[in-house]
């Protein structure tokens, strides 16, 4: 395995970028998250708040229609933009111009959906987040990576990566493939696990914040609307996913004295990203 860089409140301190105090909404940086389906709208409910309290100024909620009012009541501060379909994402299509795009959280696999996110990789140029069912899509068709634009950040769980390289039989395989596919696409993996590890090609990042609290449904989708909010904040791509990560890391620590392990739940992510930030002295 390649030297690994242990991610601390040093390492992060040093990338973090402090907000101006004559700063707007409209500088803070505009995310678009696209995702849900029928019986997933939570996903991006849990996305869009992450992403308003990871400091980015808009949100817009790119979602089927059937999930309109969920995400107006659920997250009022969020803009809704729907699909022409009811139940899924078939066309990802919009007239704003967001700094940052995420894709995947409740999004499925339909084949109207799969149809439409190739499009949609076929002429994004905007920095982009993917997670979820839209890297379960693009392990079900491999040749859409190389549409990816270099450093596009991917944030999947250890079934969701195997889907993408294929099964390992050691943590010396999984890194080695790991940071060949990083290499071949030029992607970002934030590979989600205990611990999380970043990698940007031949750079192995651990992250040294978290605890077994954040194993709970939504974790990801939360992670992934920090990630892209800070994205969307002007971020490099690799400071980004360190900091997303090791923010949501701390929220779990912080929480724990109050939570458990076991009564910890994403909403408990969100609520806590402000002590995460405040105890890193941001």
């Amino acid at each position: 395995m390649m030297p690994t860089t242990i991610v601390d409140q040093h390492q992060i301190l040093q990338r973090y970028q402090p907000m101006v105090a004559t700063t707007h909404k409209g500088r803070q940086g505009h995310v678009l998250l696209v995702g849900g389906s029928y019986g997933k709208m939570g996903s991006v409910c849990l996305s869009a708040k992450a992403a308003m309290k990871s400091g980015c100024g808009l949100v817009t909620a790119f979602i089927p229609q059937c999930g309109y009012e969920i995400v107006q009541i659920a997250v009022p501060e969020v803009m809704v933009l729907t699909d022409v379909q009811d139940h899924c994402i078939s066309v990802i299509h919009f007239d704003i111009v967001p700094n940052a795009i995420g894709i995947g959280p409740g999004l499925g696999q339909d084949a109207i959906t799969q149809q439409g996110l190739y499009e949609f990789l076929k002429t994004n140029t905007i920095p982009l987040v993917l997670d979820a069912d839209a890297l379960n899509i693009l392990a079900l068709h491999p040749d859409w990576l190389s549409l990816l634009a270099p450093k596009t950040i991917v944030t999947p769980h250890l079934k969701e990566l195997e889907r993408l390289i294929g099964k390992w039989n050691s943590e010396a395989e999984l890194f080695e493939k790991t940071i060949a596919f990083s290499k071949k696409y030029q992607l970002i993996v934030v590979m989600k696990g205990a611990p999380t590890h970043c990698i940007d090609g031949d750079l192995v990042y651990k992250n040294t914040t978290g605890n077994s609290a954040l194993a709970t449904a939504g974790s990801g989708d939360v992670l992934t609307g920090m990630i892209t909010s800070l994205l969307a904040q002007s971020y490099e791509p690799i400071d980004a996913a360190l900091l997303g990560v090791c923010l949501h890391g701390l929220t779990a620590d912080i929480a724990l004295h109050e939570t458990g392990y076991q009564s910890f739940i994403a909403s408990d992510i969100i609520s806590y990203l402000g002590k995460a930030y405040l105890s890193l002295g941001l």
